[in-house]
């Protein structure tokens, strides 16, 4: 078996050092800049597959490389569909895997490749990208400040991790390292060191459900005005803002949920917890092949019957000191990290779930008003229907008195003058203001009409104009 360091090429010494410009930000070397898959000649256009990675080893220092698929792959021991995750092209849901030699992570905008010794990060090109990496590069230097002091075995070794961990604290940005500030002082004031690759998925954690939270909180402070002006006054205005400040949510929402539920997952196997544990794996190898070296040499002594037999004991033992060290692995310090971040990540599914409810509410009650207009508005339509049908009537009477045919009241109205027309308009008058009177009291009757309501409804749109 091969040692590790030969199973993980380092990159060559004669790659050109990260370009930075002032903002932080990293840039990949100009053509012609030797990368992964060696020089390139001028006037020659790279293949498609090869792409900018930053690498940044275990003493924070970051490197632009140049690779293709195959050479991520031989370097890092991944297959190729897990490279695939790591596509920004195909916007590959929230995911996070461990491997063998290597741990995939694609949280929001953090896609990185995590190994024993280092981390690759595709697009760190990006904006969004640059605080994770300043981040990322300035708890490495703290890692490997603490691992050294560990590994010293003074007797002052916890005052200077104590110390180490108060200048982490006053820090700037330990400000605002959110709930994963508590791991961190594990790892600087306890006697063990938190391993490097949990270092880093601890900040690709950390910088997702922080971008998540702030992300909903903006999404909350803008969201309760909206709610506010729209149960206040209805208008097309505030339905379209809060019909977006939806859309916003349930987006926010499926993705806060899927880092939930990724994290959960990961804490309910503790097999994938363990897969996660690099550098035990890589000691663990390493003691393997000290054993296989030194049972090689003693087989060397014995004759060729006996060495076969003992060759064949020592890989007996082996595979059963393998699969005892991956069943005693104990988990429960990558457990406690998870849990830290799944209660944050927790939280903030809390709150978009209660702002959700918020939505739905005002719904409910713009919902409610809009009802209570349109049965208004249904009774004002009884109350004309009903009063066009009464005067419907009364021209009934004046059309049928209107008619040019000669009858004995005409005559006699000629004679006495016009008491008895007076009677007819008077009466026909009378009728139907009783109708209208009758027929409302019916509706009433039968809680089809609320009128005092419907009464002050019109003289507050008759005030209004």
């Amino acid at each position: 078996m091969r040692p590790h360091h030969q199973l993980l090429p380092q990159p060559s010494k004669s790659s050109p050092p990260a370009v930075e410009d002032p903002a932080g930000s990293h840039r990949p070397p100009a053509a012609g800049s030797v990368g992964l898959l060696g020089p390139r000649k001028k006037g020659t256009k790279a293949t498609t597959s090869v792409r900018a990675w930053l690498l940044i080893d275990s003493e924070g220092n970051s490197q632009v490389l140049e690779a293709g698929k195959h050479a991520i792959m031989r370097r890092t021991g991944l297959p190729a569909r897990d490279l695939r995750i790591l596509d920004p092209v195909l916007r590959c849901p929230s995911t996070v895997l461990g491997r063998e030699r290597a741990i995939v992570i694609n949280l929001e905008h953090i896609k990185a490749i995590i190994t024993a010794q280092e981390v690759l990060l595709v697009n760190s090109a990006d904006l969004s990208v640059t605080p994770f990496v300043d981040e990322l590069r300035r708890r490495l230097v703290r890692h490997q400040q603490a691992t050294t002091i560990a590994s010293e075995g003074n007797d002052d070794g916890h005052t200077k991790l104590h110390d180490l961990g108060e200048s982490r604290q006053n820090s700037p940005s330990g400000q605002h390292d959110g709930v994963g500030k508590e791991v961190v002082k594990k790892q600087l004031y306890g006697s063990k060191v938190l391993s490097f690759e949990f270092v880093a998925l601890e900040t690709c954690l950390e910088a997702a459900c922080t971008s998540l939270e702030n992300e909903a909180k903006g999404l909350e402070k803008e969201a309760h005005p909206a709610l506010e002006k729209l149960s206040s006054k209805i208008s097309t205005l505030n339905l379209e803002r809060v019909r977006q400040i939806k859309s916003r949510l349930v987006a926010i929402s499926g993705r806060v949920q899927k880092v939930r539920d990724e994290i959960e997952h990961l804490l309910d196997d503790d097999e994938d917890m363990a897969e996660m544990y690099l550098t035990d794996k890589l000691s663990v190898e390493s003691d393997l092949e000290n054993s296989s070296a030194s049972s090689m040499n003693e087989q060397m002594r014995d004759e060729m019957d006996d060495e076969i037999h003992q060759a064949a004991e020592v890989d007996d033992r082996n595979s059963d000191t393998g699969t005892g060290t991956s069943k005693q692995l104990d988990v429960e310090e990558l457990e406690m990290l998870l849990e830290a971040y799944f209660v944050q990540i927790d939280g903030t599914l809390n709150k978009l779930s209660t702002l959700r409810e918020d939505v739905d509410d005002t719904e409910d009650y713009i919902n409610i008003m809009l009802d209570d207009k349109q049965n208004q508005l249904l009774q004002m339509g009884v109350v004309l229907s009903t009063a066009t049908l009464v005067v419907n009537a009364f021209i009934v009477v004046a059309g049928i008195f209107g008619m040019n045919i000669g009858i004995e009241l005409f005559h006699e109205e000629l004679k006495t003058g016009n008491k008895k027309f007076m009677w007819t308009i008077g009466g026909s008058s009378m009728a139907c203001v009783f109708f209208f009177v009758i027929a409302i009291a019916w509706g009433k009757h039968m809680r089809l009409l609320d009128i005092p309501s419907l009464f002050f409804v019109c003289s507050r749109r008759i005030r209004k104009n």
